[in-house]
């Protein structure tokens, strides 16, 4: 008989990851997170369609150690020396953010007929947006460490300390809800004082031991692997047993190496894991969801998604534009808070179990992440596009005197021969052959350290983004004789999707006359820029390796950089 019940909980752990990856699939070509995948499958394979979840028990427990994982890994995020240098503007927006949407949520919550409890819960859990899909949407569109890239991570470090507040609160709570009488208070200072003590524990261990510890564990990089999750699942039972919770636990095992060097080798490793074990939790979350209760709200639901989705990114704008930032910074920035997290749902369940809010409530939640996480994604792929079109309107949220950009200094004005667009490691080089040949030389990116340590360097820069018509008004296109665009590639299959396919179709427009050098990686690409009126396709590996053939077989009259067309026919001078 167990051999039997073994045998089918394995056929229906086989049927929902072969589900899984059907439906991800589905997901991938509709260019949505995981997150969206992971919930349907949920509902797909409850009760309420297929039917196939049914092993509630060993569901849950890879859902509870999914959470515990996923917060070790926002706790390797805390670390207490990056809090203390927070920029003002990531303290200030994001702040100002989590207070809008609460206040305001709150409001619409109970207009829609909801108690005040409840009304309190939807309105934390609209604050918070997901970090994973901001980093890796930001990441694919290499826009991670432009200016509005750093402020989205500054957010997102705000509100991870919302969540650690909000469920720490939460637990102390559960804790009074769950007793009664004279000792209700009793049992919440005696849960509060063995927090105290964890957290004492906590500083110790990375005063005194986290460092030579995963120091030496890391010269075998599987146990420390090993080590994570099993620190991970340890604080959080710990946690569990005191009475705090093992969401809480989970987060301070991940506070606890945050100060370690071997934090970003840790979270890079876990990530997969993370991912595959938050599978079963929106497989319960899915699978615990009343077809027929989403139903009756989906009106609430659309409501206050159009508020997450549109509400959100105007906050941000208006503190944004307030603090002397540029519309298009604070549009762009914006856009990263519109949708709802993975912790909205986590502090939803958590409410539930406790027995405040009821499964209604949850529900609504989960509609509102749908919604607001399936539009945003689409927001941020095309947030140029977006911004082109609300371009016109967004004049009001700016100052005219927009200070808290990097300044780009008076070198914007003069004339130079070349404007090298992207200062990386490539372009930087190209920028440092060309002055030595004499010429004038201005360098152009949207990353605030690619611009400080070029102008460090000595050469003339300008901070902003080359795709900004506007911006592109102000720089001396007239004097130049090249345009050379070493930007990364970021090429979808979609050419208006490219970032080089719009600045050249700008500097067409500003009636530029001089010649233009874009770098490709890949044949296809160099095809489709060569389409694009560029003079020159630079491919740097190609072009590398072709320099390198010709000084193997000893050729002492090879250029160091050479650059070929798109087919490879002929080799073609700057």
């Amino acid at each position: 008989m167990t051999a039997a019940i073994e045998g089918y909980l394995f056929y229906e752990i086989a049927a929902l990851l072969v589900l899984a990856a059907g439906i991800g699939f589905v997901g991938l070509l509709l260019r949505q997170p995981l997150i969206v995948s992971f919930i349907a499958l949920g509902i797909i394979a409850g009760p309420s369609v297929l039917n196939i979840a049914r092993s509630d028990e060993q569901i849950d427990l890879l859902a509870e150690l999914g959470i515990a994982v996923l917060l070790f890994l926002v706790g390797l995020k805390l670390d207490f020396n990056l809090v203390r240098t927070l920029g003002p503007v990531a303290l200030v927006t994001g702040l100002g953010q989590v207070l809008f949407t609460t206040v305001f949520g709150f409001i619409i919550t109970l207009a829609l007929g909801f108690d005040a409890r409840t009304a309190l819960y939807v309105a934390i859990a609209l604050t918070f947006s997901s970090t994973i899909i901001i980093v890796k949407l930001l990441s694919d569109k290499r826009e991670i460490d432009a200016l509005h890239g750093r402020i989205a991570l500054g957010f997102l470090i705000v509100q991870d300390i919302v969540v650690v507040i909000a469920m720490i609160s939460l637990s102390a709570i559960g804790v009074g809800s769950a007793a009664e009488g004279e000792g209700a208070w009793a049992d919440v200072l005696l849960v509060l004082s063995y927090g105290l003590g964890m957290l004492a524990f906590v500083v110790f261990f990375i005063r005194y031991v986290a460092d030579p510890l995963v120091e030496r564990l890391s010269r075998a990089p599987e146990l420390l692997v090993s080590f994570a999750i099993g620190w991970a699942a340890l604080l959080a039972a710990v946690g569990h047993y005191l009475g705090f919770g093992k969401e809480l636990g989970g987060l301070l095992a991940g506070v606890s190496l945050a100060s370690t060097p071997f934090r970003e080798a840790i979270a890079a490793r876990l990530a997969s894991l993370r991912d595959f074990l938050l599978l079963f939790f929106f497989i319960a979350l899915g699978a615990s969801l009343d077809l027929s209760v989403l139903g009756a709200s989906v009106g609430p639901a659309l409501l206050l998604s159009l508020f997450v989705l549109i509400g959100n990114p105007l906050i941000v704008l208006v503190i944004m534009g307030a603090m002397g930032y540029r519309k298009r910074t604070g549009f762009l920035a914006g856009l990263t808070v519109a949708q709802i997290s993975e912790f909205s749902l986590i502090f939803m369940a958590m409410g539930v179990a406790i027995g405040h809010v009821a499964d209604e409530a949850l529900g609504l939640v989960t509609l509102v992440g749908l919604v607001t996480i399936a539009a945003s994604t689409y927001m941020i792929t095309f947030s140029h596009q977006l911004y082109s079109v609300f371009e016109p309107v967004l004049g009001i949220f700016e100052r005219r005197r927009t200070g808290a950009e990097p300044d780009s200094g008076p070198e914007a004005d003069q004339p130079h021969d070349v404007i090298v667009f992207g200062l990386g490691r490539y372009g930087l080089g190209i920028a440092h052959e060309l002055r030595d040949s004499g010429k004038r030389v201005l360098g152009v990116d949207f990353s605030p350290q690619a611009v400080r340590y070029a102008r460090d360097q000595g050469y003339d820069t300008v901070f902003g983004d080359a795709t900004d018509p506007e911006f592109l008004a102000h720089l001396p296109l007239s004097h130049a004789d090249w345009l050379v665009l070493a930007v990364p590639e970021h090429d979808t299959g979609v050419t208006h999707d490219d970032p080089r396919h719009a600045l050249l179709r700008a500097a067409r427009d500003f009636d530029y006359r001089g010649k233009i050098a874009v770098a490709a990686h890949r044949e296809i690409t160099a095809e489709r820029l060569a389409a694009s009126t560029a003079d020159l396709v630079l491919m740097p590996y190609r072009d590398a390796a072709f320099a390198a053939a010709r000084m193997i077989v000893g050729d002492s009259h090879a250029p160091e950089t050479v650059a070929v067309d798109p087919d490879g026919q002929k080799e073609l001078s700057v």
